[in-house]
């Protein structure tokens, strides 16, 4: 981690991403969508958020009248589906996006390759269910258990987790328990779930979603929740500061964002739509059932929530020793 650094001016420039950034006396396009509307997403098929997308896109889809296309684009940290929205400044191109992929990037970056500001919060949707997950052939069934695994075998287990915030929680975890854990990249989260299933990595960080039908299949424990609230759809499992971890503490936001220029009148209207359609008891139990707590929100609620978690990250930038440079 000590090759990671961050500007104080993309630090600002990142937590200003959590202001309103249109006035509300702008006018919602009155025809809009005028035309299909695309979620951008910047992991793969089968993830948490990909999941609760195309569940609102089909409904979406039938309230606005436009066919609600969801488009994944993994990879690049997240960067490729961001500046995909930012670059095509069009108020039909959204970013539907877990905030742990991109409220790290002052961490992981010394120059941002976008501009935070570009992004306007739209729509406050779910919590994703953030699991620790480790092979059930290790036969462990705790955080404390895996732990006193990881420091009985220095340095001989792997890990893997979603790239951002994810990804620095458990190596923060992993330092403050003075732990030697070796991290192994992965482009799709999925595919390191199949190696987690055969015992290849012994521990992954990652929505509850893409690991539940190994969970289901006998081959993934998992020992722990990151949320901070105790999820009632998995009662069985812990948040990690019930298990006595608070380090692991980070909730799963996921929301929509869109371009700079789309008015407040607009954004308001999206976030209207989408909390009538998750609140929908239907639509409610599917998402529960994905590992998704339904949390809908205005954007002046997401932009208070990303700030929140903004602020979260940079304390655990503290712990792992990374500084804004002034």
């Amino acid at each position: 981690m000590n090759h990671l650094r961050s500007s104080l001016a993309a630090l600002i420039g990142f937590i200003a991403l959590a202001l309103p950034v249109a006035s509300a006396s702008a006018q919602a396009p009155a025809a809009w969508p005028s035309k299909p509307v695309r979620f951008l997403i910047p992991l793969g098929p089968g993830s948490g958020v990909d999941i609760t997308a195309r569940l609102l896109a089909d409904k979406l889809a039938a309230k606005w009248g436009q066919s609600v296309v969801v488009e994944n684009r993994p990879g690049g940290d997240a960067v490729v589906a961001i500046n995909g929205m930012i670059n095509a400044n069009d108020d039909h191109v959204l970013l539907f996006a877990p905030a742990s992929t991109f409220t790290a990037h002052p961490l992981l970056h010394e120059k941002l390759p976008y501009n935070p500001a570009d992004m306007a919060p739209i729509a406050r949707v779910t919590n994703t269910l953030i699991a620790l997950g480790v092979p059930a052939e290790l036969k462990i069934s705790t955080v404390k258990e895996l732990a006193a695994k990881i420091k009985a075998e220095p340095g001989k287990l792997n890990y893997a987790s979603v790239t951002g915030a994810n990804d620095l929680l458990f190596a923060a975890f992993l330092k403050t328990e003075k732990l030697d854990m070796a991290k192994v990249p992965y482009k799709n989260p999925v595919e390191a779930i199949n190696d987690l299933a055969e015992n290849r990595i012994q521990a992954f960080v990652g929505a509850y979603a893409i690991m539940r039908p190994r969970v289901l299949a006998g081959k993934v424990k998992v020992i722990a929740l990151t949320n901070a609230e105790h999820a009632k759809s998995l009662n069985d499992i812990p948040t990690a500061s019930e298990a006595g971890y608070k380090s692991l503490e980070l909730d799963g936001l996921v929301g929509l964002l869109g371009p700079k220029s789309m008015p407040l009148p607009l954004r308001q209207k999206i976030a209207a739509d989408i909390r009538d359609i998750v609140n929908d008891p239907e639509i409610n139990t599917k998402l529960a059932a994905t590992g998704q707590v339904v949390n809908p929100g205005s954007p002046d609620e997401f932009a208070a929530a990303l700030k929140d978690q903004s602020g979260k990250v940079m304390e655990i930038g503290k712990v792992l020793g990374i500084k804004a440079a002034q």
